[in-house]
């Protein structure tokens, strides 16, 4: 489960990260940098850690050299990444692997095993629309089913229904696109 810092979304990552150890025999945590250090309104970054770890009996990966592994190693059956930013999404989209959680998404990704985005950005159908739908064309790249979270002050956002994460990886599996992926 690669945690990206989209802070808003931090409660229901936890939410999230339940679901995922409730339905699945091991979740581990990979972070971002600013999930790992970025204290805001939304909580401090250690304690949010902690509860991860406490939710996945997993401390996770927090470094480039962990995230390296993944690949050689055959980690992960399926990657989540949950929440994804838009800065994440369009570093992804354009190979750039620059965090643990780019890393080990593009480790994993190189052994053809899934990748499932759940999207939580402000821009995304802005400036980073292209890269949505560049990486909605890729191979072995999924999206929880996303949707507008408040159409009306931020037209632009769009975000996960993080209560969908397990069907879509159900889904994944048996190799197809959760539909409708657009809510």
């Amino acid at each position: 489960m690669g945690i990206t810092g989209s802070f808003c979304s931090f409660e229901k990552t936890k939410d999230v990260a339940k679901r995922l150890v409730d339905s699945f025999t091991h979740v581990t945590p990979v972070y971002s940098y600013n999930a790992q250090m970025m204290n805001t309104r939304f909580g401090k970054a250690g304690d949010f850690m902690h509860t991860i770890s406490e939710i996945t009996g997993d401390e996770g990966i927090r470094t480039l050299q962990e995230a390296e592994r993944v690949g050689p190693g055959k980690l992960f059956d399926v990657m989540v990444i949950y929440p994804c930013t838009g800065n994440t999404a369009a570093k992804l989209a354009n190979g750039i692997v620059d965090t643990p959680v780019l890393l080990a998404a593009k480790a994993h990704l190189r052994n053809g095993r899934p990748l499932v985005i759940g999207i939580s950005t402000n821009d995304a159908l802005g400036i980073n629309f292209k890269n949505i739908g560049k990486l909605m064309n890729m191979k072995n790249i999924y999206f929880v089913p996303f949707g507008q979270d408040d159409c009306v002050k931020k037209p632009n956002s769009l975000v996960c229904d993080g209560k969908q994460v397990v069907d879509t990886i159900n889904e994944v599996m048996a190799g197809r696109q959760i539909q409708p992926v657009i809510l």
